[in-house]
């Protein structure tokens, strides 16, 4: 056993020992200026005094059905209703006083505690987000009172090394509910992969995102950005969205990488979103290019761009109903690409062992506040990866400058982040950590590339 994995160890035997000393919960605002809760948690008993852990709580704009609930005040008098008082009211008045000088044995005992307090099948007693504050709060107070970073914290947690460097799936032109363009996908990316370290693949995409706004500039296409910081332009003509892939092509050319050997394509289509008004949950229409399209024919078009254009994920391809759509896109696509199901899914187990069951899909992405503890997020990871679906640390559209997924992502040797484009700190702040977990790890740091 390495130094480090015993110190590891050690810091892991001393959950039992933290005691909770407070936790304090307030309203702050996200990315796009609605309220969110950030919680702030102080543990004594550790190698360091009186720790203390904060975290910041995301908020999705297209969100699964089966998500956790995610608690809003509903007060129209006060930021249009999206207001979060009772959600902090939740932590600082029911969870606060409950946990008040208890001590845990593991994350998972506590998680278990906050679980048993809300009752509720999707967490609508106490609310997702009052929940996952103290779940997250706890992971960072735990990892400052033991003195170990917190994707090594994770790493002993999850059960894996913790030295991987993912791979960013970088979101560098908006459409569907994270732009008002009229393209129907949702997130076109980037995906620079061919490198031998994550710092190389980082500049490799900011060179791709500057060189694609100069391009968009000189065609007179705005280069105003959207929700995860990716340009936001309104492409006219015919095929608007093959048009988009166009350029990212050209852009990758003009900042002198080759696609389909160091950068590669990825789309998050968010098709739930686009589904044609009237059609039945179970197979729907997809209004898509003004046209209503049936699966099939989604899918058609979906395995034509992969002929043409080095995608190597697609996202929420279907609808999160059309279970009978996704088998006759896994038939068709899953041998060849990762099909990443997130509104299918919802980082929920029960949603993931259906998919697993029917061999739908091959990949999950991972959002914490999807299902609102670490502990269930992890649990579904292991879910995924004992499938040998992959997994992919994910961001929200309504982000903070919280870095927890870029931990995550590590932590979990997970080889994959999304966490939006190279603009908007709350997107680059999750990209400078793992340029300093890169730096902390040194020559035991790998890249999930395959350079």
């Amino acid at each position: 056993m390495t130094p480090g994995a015993r110190g590891l160890l050690a810091a892991m035997s001393k959950f039992n020992t933290l005691k909770i000393e407070s936790i304090h919960a307030r309203e702050i605002l996200d990315s796009r200026g609605f309220p969110t809760v950030e919680v702030e948690m102080t543990l004594s008993g550790g190698q360091i005094p009186n720790a203390k852990g904060v975290a910041l709580v995301p908020s999705g704009a297209s969100t699964g059905e089966g998500e956790a609930l995610e608690l809003r005040d509903g007060d129209k008098s006060r930021y249009q209703g999206k207001g979060v008082l009772k959600a902090v009211a939740n932590v600082n008045a029911t969870i606060a006083p409950a946990l008040k000088g208890k001590t845990f044995d593991s994350l998972e005992k506590l998680d278990e505690a906050l679980l048993a307090m809300d009752g509720t099948p999707s967490k609508a007693k106490l609310g997702a987000n009052a929940i996952l504050g103290v779940s997250m709060a706890y992971v960072r107070a735990a990892s400052v009172a033991t003195a170990t970073p917190t994707f090594r914290l994770l790493a002993g947690i999850y059960g894996s090394e913790g030295m991987t460097l993912p791979v960013p799936m970088m979101n560098i032109l908006n459409g569907g509910k994270h732009a008002d363009n009229g393209l129907a996908i949702q997130e076109f990316m980037i995906v620079p992969r061919g490198f031998a370290k994550f710092s190389e693949a980082l500049r490799c995409g900011s060179e791709i995102f500057h060189t694609l706004k100069k391009i968009l500039h000189d065609r007179g296409l705005s280069t105003g950005v959207g929700d995860e910081g990716g340009f936001a332009p309104a492409v006219p003509g015919a095929n608007p969205h093959e048009q988009v892939l166009k350029l990212i092509m050209e852009a990758i050319a003009g900042a002198g990488y080759q696609a389909g050997k160091q950068v590669f394509l990825a789309l998050d289509c968010a098709a739930s979103e686009f589904v044609a008004k009237g059609s039945p949950k179970d197979a729907p229409k997809y209004a898509f290019e003004g046209t209503d399209r049936t699966a099939s024919e989604m899918n058609a078009i979906y395995a034509d761009w992969v002929g043409k254009y080095p995608i190597v994920s697609i996202e929420d391809g279907l609808a999160e109903h059309d279970w009978t759509g996704w088998a006759d896109l896994t038939a068709k696509l899953g041998s060849k690409i990762q099909l990443v199901g997130d509104d299918l899914f919802v980082t929920n187990i029960s949603f993931l062992k259906q998919g697993i069951d029917k061999k739908i899909a091959n990949s999950i992405l991972i959002k914490v506040n999807q299902i609102g503890t670490v502990t269930e997020t992890l649990r579904a990871m292991k879910m995924a990866k004992d499938a040998k679906y992959t997994q992919v640390s994910s961001h929200r559209s309504g982000e903070t400058e919280d870095t927890f997924i870029a931990d995550l992502a590590v932590g979990t040797d997970c080889g994959q982040i999304k966490t939006g484009s190279l603009s908007r700190t709350d997107r680059i702040a999750k990209y400078n950590q793992l340029l300093r977990i890169e730096e902390m790890l040194g020559s035991s740091a790998r890249y999930a590339g395959k350079a």
